[in-house]
């Protein structure tokens, strides 16, 4: 590894560090970090500090973590795939076909009388959204392969999510006020709503993905030089490809089940890592990516707890001039 690379990532695992103390301390109630580190630790502290950090916050900034790391690896793999800098979970419809899930889920199991602990629930809503994803996933694979235009690729995905939302709106509509609400408030994205019995289910399935987002780094690598050439080199592209679009329905479905729909991250960080380490080496671009999602979730929840807004609104912020200046300054794109 390149010096300049290997002090990036060290600044970055600082950055991470600090902001992860920073989002702990930010609240309705200010927290020294000091009384921070005694309840981690069991030191002494107020029993009702305590509770708040070790039952709240530190909840919350590890989703916070995981959710960004999920998101942008899954962001990098869509875009090395369809080998266009706007392809992302959110813009080719994954997202949305996670939310489809959801919702069936959500607003369709108390229609049926299907009711649960919350360990069923939890891993219905984790389950209604992998297929979701894999759906959605799924039919953008069987597209690709008949056509060739990436933008065209691009735009069916986004009217594959219209076409889902739409369905959801329906699905609203016909639902009755209690499923309504939770769903509602559950597409406004949230990092604080995830219990602990959740993120046992949330982490296993991260890490699931990522593991395979590693596996499969050296196939990424020769599909930056095109499919036909990734072939010449003996690489199964129809095994590659499954495996990649596995790991991006456990990492994008899983956040979006407990996360809900949090959009930009998987679309924009990417590009900011490649900004930061000058790289298409998917050996450096992968962690890189990984360690910034973590950086930019952790401060857009900062940012949201400050102004209390919903996080979905910081990272739209946030993403959108890094969108624009991609727009702009990519010709490939016409």
């Amino acid at each position: 590894m390149k010096p300049r690379a290997a002090l990036l990532f060290c600044i970055l695992s600082l950055l991470t560090v600090g902001l992860f103390v920073l989002d702990m301390t930010v609240g309705a109630v200010r927290i020294p970090p000091g009384d921070i580190w005694a309840a981690l630790t069991g030191g002494d502290c107020p029993a009702a500090t305590a509770k708040i950090v070790l039952h709240i916050r530190l909840l919350k900034a590890v989703v916070a973590l995981t959710a960004g790391a999920a998101l942008a690896v899954s962001g990098l793999q869509m875009q090395t795939l369809f080998r266009n800098p706007l392809a992302g979970p959110y813009v080719l419809g994954i997202s949305s076909g996670a939310s489809f899930g959801v919702a069936l889920f959500m607003l369709g199991a108390p229609l049926l009388g299907i009711a649960g602990s919350p360990g069923f629930t939890a891993l219905g809503v984790a389950g209604a959204a992998w297929v979701g994803a894999a759906a959605i996933l799924a039919v953008i694979a069987a597209v690709s392969r008949r056509i060739r235009d990436i933008m065209v690729i691009l735009i069916l995905g986004m009217m594959f999510g219209s076409g889902v939302s739409a369905v959801v709106q329906i699905m609203q509509y016909l639902s009755d006020e209690a499923a309504l609400k939770s769903f509602v408030i559950w597409t406004m994205g949230s990092l604080g709503d995830v219990t602990s019995s959740q993120l046992a289910l949330l982490l296993p399935a991260v890490g699931a993905g990522l593991v395979l987002a590693v596996a499969v780094i050296k196939p990424l690598n020769l599909l930056l030089l095109g499919e036909n050439y990734a072939r010449t080199m003996g690489l199964d592209i129809r095994r590659s490809r499954l495996l990649i679009f596995l790991s991006t329905t456990l990492l994008a479905g899983t956040v979006t089940a407990f996360c809900g729909p949090i959009g930009f991250v998987g679309l924009a960080v990417p590009h900011v890592a490649r900004l930061l380490f000058r790289n298409a080496d998917h050996r450096v671009l992968m962690p890189a990516a990984a360690l910034t999602g973590m950086i930019v979730m952790l401060l857009c929840d900062v940012i949201s707890k400050l102004l209390t807004l919903p996080v979905n609104t910081i990272t739209a912020l946030l993403g959108i001039p890094i969108v624009i200046w991609v727009v702009l300054g990519n010709k490939n794109i016409a």
